[in-house]
């Protein structure tokens, strides 16, 4: 790779802030998700919230891959206008969303719609709105091994929500979903470990209920479990960040070969004291959940501390002040690219080093038609 392989011939035409997207590198990143798994796509269900793109979707349905994860009611709609098979909404459907998710089901009869529940009186209000529209609803139960964000414990509240949905008339019972995105150690042996221990008990509740229900799957995990998960045959992957790439996970996750294909473009815009520029790059541009040191890594400029951020602008001290000019483009590595890309309304494509194209990034929106 050449050390300045992000640079673009017709930069004066990208924006800033703006997200690029390399598409040679999309399209690596894709290949290498499935050669990881074998080449299985059955066994992979991308989560579609790192991308948000119906241009993203085309390349990965255009690989094989048809099944599909989403948090959002609009991503859901964006990947079946895409044309996936099935769409996952692995996020508990509450208030107006279950009444969204039940149009969203009937307007799209081609593509397998499922959601997950850990709670009776959910399950219960998502069966009987099912039956007033004479729908039926795969489900699948989210289970909770050890990140305490959502889900059920295995135990006997775990064994009277299985026998509520058995009795439910308008759910169908898909299997179980188990996301331990809680465990992201850089060691991979350690992490393996984890992870693995992790689904001891899990893994032989599930098999328990493979007794009754041969055909439901399990589907475990995101971007930092995927290389324990894609050792078991048994179980559904779901990756979603290794399709665009950032500097947290290529940091954390170095078992993993995945390329940045999705950088931050911004401009110097001002120099306003000795060692000091000022960047376009504000938090409203790049994801900020993180400390200041850890929300973008340039590539083209060395020795820098991005001392603050605010709406608009972003300050950095620099070493080599004097040949830093204002209107320079530096291109950055987001430390967390799911939420920058949710951001942004667009991303300019890059292929052999020049803007081709512009791709809409439909799901960064609450809402799309349902």
């Amino acid at each position: 790779m050449s050390p300045d392989w992000f640079k673009i011939e017709n930069i004066e035409i990208v924006d800033s802030p703006s997200i690029v997207l390399y598409l040679d590198y999309l399209k690596y990143n894709i290949k290498e998700m499935l050669s990881l798994i074998g080449g299985d796509a059955s066994r992979l269900m991308p989560h579609v919230k790192t991308n948000k793109m119906p241009m993203v979707m085309r390349q990965l349905l255009d690989s094989g891959i048809s099944n599909f994860k989403a948090s959002t009611i609009a991503e859901a709609e964006m990947a079946s206008n895409a044309g996936a098979e099935s769409v996952l909404i692995a996020h508990q459907l509450v208030g107006p969303k279950i009444d969204r998710f039940l149009k969203l089901i009937a307007h799209f009869p081609d593509t397998q719609f499922a959601t997950i529940l850990d709670d009776v009186d959910t399950t219960r209000s998502l069966n009987t709105k099912a039956l007033d529209k004479g729908l039926n609803v795969s489900v699948y139960i989210d289970i909770n091994n050890g990140m305490n964000r959502s889900g059920i414990k295995v135990g006997a509240g775990l064994d009277k929500l299985a026998a509520f949905i058995e009795t439910c008339d308008a759910l169908k019972f898909n299997g179980l979903h188990v996301y331990d995105g809680h465990l992201r150690d850089n060691n991979f042996s350690i992490r393996n470990q984890k992870i693995e221990k992790g689904l001891e008990e899990v893994s032989a509740y599930f098999d328990t209920l493979r007794e009754k229900h041969p055909d439901i799957k399990m589907i475990c995990g995101g971007t930092p479990s995927f290389t324990s998960h894609l050792k078991q045959e048994n179980r559904i992957t779901s990756p979603g960040t290794c399709v665009l790439w950032d500097w947290g996970y290529g940091e954390k996750l170095t078992e993993q070969n995945f390329k940045y294909a999705a950088l931050l473009v911004t401009r110097i815009i001002s120099k306003p004291t000795e060692e000091i520029v000022t960047v376009d790059l504000g938090h409203k541009s790049v994801a900020s959940e993180n400390p200041i040191d850890k929300r973008v890594k340039f590539l083209n400029l060395d020795n820098y501390e991005l001392l603050s951020q605010s709406e608009e602008h972003g300050v950095l001290k620099v070493a080599d002040w004097h040949s830093l000019k204002v209107g320079s483009v530096l291109y950055g590595v987001p430390y967390h690219i799911c939420p920058t890309i949710n951001l942004h309304d667009e991303v300019s494509v890059i292929e052999n080093g020049v803007k081709t194209d512009s791709w809409e990034i439909t799901a960064r929106k609450r809402k799309i038609t349902f």
